[in-house]
């Protein structure tokens, strides 16, 4: 009785694993976007935690204020990835059922 208990557990482990694997391939391809300085710099990543683009105002390159510009990148590429880390485990929940797995998210 414990053998056939034990072999729907890892069916079950070997179901779910394919349906995280499957779930992080399409959340390498969504994207989320955050941006800061009213929108001046504008960071995209994607769902594997890669940053796809910045984009910047032309408005907010001043050689003569460079530091204002490294804050404002730095800001907005930590917004995009905690935005990105948020959507991963939003949708990983929905796959382990709020099972804390650890290097899932």
């Amino acid at each position: 009785m414990k053998n056939m208990n034990m072999g729907n557990m890892m069916k079950q482990a070997q179901k779910m694993q394919k349906k995280m694997l499957k779930m992080q391939e399409e959340l390498a391809k969504e994207t989320v976007e955050a941006s800061a300085g009213g929108g001046m710099v504008k960071v995209i990543a994607n769902g594997a935690h890669k940053i796809e683009s910045i984009i910047f105002e032309k408005e907010i390159v001043d050689s003569e204020d460079v530091e204002m510009l490294q804050d404002l990148v730095i800001a907005s590429v930590n917004d995009a990835l905690e935005k990105s880390h948020k959507m991963v485990s939003e949708k990983m929940n929905k796959i382990t059922g709020g099972l804390n797995i650890p290097g899932l998210s």
